[in-house]
């Protein structure tokens, strides 16, 4: 089959990147849904006096626009959904765009959005989340301090925050910008920025610095669904209401019970900290690509599984992952230099051999800092496997939908550990793709 579309060899592969798409896509959007009718209009700004849209699709090749709801509702079911004037990413403004750096492109934004779709169910305290790629390489919350949950943000995965999206839902202070000045970003986006932090991010001049105050008031988002649209390769559509969080507090967890041949058994009920980890790893979850677990700890996220085809295998790289991050942030603290630095070092130099065996010591010692940790499964678990290559790292509490033919056998798995782990059920699932 002939392409109808031309395809070029660029000149210099680096140029791609820096070329912008022209966009040939409609100022206006309708969509009809039987009688009932919504109305879009593309979002463009005025950067360096010339009007511009998104920079580019998924990747530089693909041209893209970005489109606000700006009149109209839906209602299904008896279901209202989000409505015109609620914007957050497509209602952004040439003045929230305080430094446009190379304009946002589709990824940029996306990476703001899902971040948005996480903290609306974080929003009494202070979080911060770093995402990759539409996913989070850490997120974490506090008690103390929005610096104090960015730092332990990125100390959640250093390596993958390189290059990553910064979405905070409290105004950004001098010291969490200071933070994010150390660190290699392409988008900062905050409800706020107090005095002083905008000097601190604008020394680096590509970064993006988006401004959405209601980043801020997420908290009047999370009981109402939006129009979630996925379009199909045959041009077709699905249309499904969007993902809403049943477990709004600690006491919406239920307890895991089952019942096989008459006998019946239930897990040991989460400590009041199990209970909050599990929690905030839940509503983290929620932007997380299936199959996915999360292990946290301490209100922040040790180690994130995404997008694996079977569960048992994406315990054991997220498991994986959890030992990598730790080694290396041994060996960034302790010698300055990356895990995967110190190990090309260690192949000719004896003393650098020497610190790395030292460092997986303490790591193997350390389980990945697993120890202690809580876990959260977006799908039921098919058969025990999961949960004990999981409670074998050191977990001590798990929340998963529940709902499974097998889930006596995962309760009794859970029972069998000494000390017993603690597991309770989401009673929902939490896919996402």
């Amino acid at each position: 089959m002939k392409s109808t579309t031309p395809l070029t060899n660029p000149a210099n592969l680096k140029d791609m990147y820096k070329k912008l798409q022209e966009d040939p896509f409609p100022s206006d959007l309708t969509i009809s849904l039987g009688e009932q009718t919504l109305k879009y209009r593309k979002r463009t700004w005025n950067i360096d006096n010339e009007e511009k849209g998104l920079r580019y699709g998924e990747n530089p090749d693909q041209p893209a626009a970005l489109y606000e709801l700006v009149e109209g509702s839906f209602n299904a079911g008896g279901i209202e959904f989000r409505k015109a004037g609620m914007g957050l990413c497509s209602a952004l403004t040439e003045a929230q765009m305080l430094q446009a750096g190379k304009h946002p492109g589709k990824t940029n934004l996306t990476d703001v959005d899902n971040g948005a779709n996480i903290l609306q169910y974080l929003h009494e305290r202070p979080a911060a989340l770093i995402l990759k790629h539409n996913n989070p390489c850490g997120a974490a919350w506090s008690n103390d301090s929005l610096e104090d949950a960015l730092e332990k943000a990125y100390l959640g995965d250093r390596i993958a925050a390189f290059g990553g999206a910064v979405i905070v839902n409290r105004p950004l202070n001098k010291e969490s910008a200071e933070l994010i000045n150390s660190a290699y970003y392409e988008v900062v986006a905050a409800p706020e920025f107090e005095e002083g932090s905008l000097e601190i991010l604008k020394a680096r001049k590509n970064l993006r610095i988006i401004k959405i105050p209601r980043l801020g008031e997420l908290q009047t988002y999370n009981t109402t669904p939006f129009l979630d649209i996925k379009s199909l390769c045959d041009g077709g559509l699905i249309i499904q209401k969007s993902f809403l969080n049943r477990i709004r507090s600690v006491v919406d967890f239920l307890p895991a019970t089952a019942e096989k041949d008459g006998v019946s058994v239930s897990a040991r009920k989460p400590t009041t900290k199990e209970a909050e980890d599990l929690f905030f790893a839940w509503a983290v979850e929620a932007g997380v690509s299936s199959n996915s677990v999360i292990f946290a700890k301490d209100g922040a996220t040790v180690s994130i599984g995404t997008g694996e085809q079977d569960r048992i295998g994406c315990i054991e790289i997220a498991a994986h992952k959890a030992y990598t991050k730790y080694a290396d942030l041994l060996s960034f603290n302790e010698h300055r230099l990356s895990i995967y630095e110190l190990k090309r070092k260690a192949l000719s130099e004896p003393n650098y051999a020497a610190i790395l065996a030292d460092i997986q010591t303490r790591t193997n010692e350390a389980r990945g800092g697993l120890i202690g940790s809580s876990m959260v499964s977006d799908g039921f678990f098919p058969f025990r496997d999961g949960v004990d290559a999981a409670t074998a790292e050191g977990v001590t509490a798990i929340a998963q939908p529940g709902g499974s033919l097998r889930d006596f056998e995962v309760i009794e798995a859970v029972n069998e550990v000494s000390p017993q782990v603690a597991m309770v059920f989401t009673g929902q699932r939490s896919f996402k793709h």
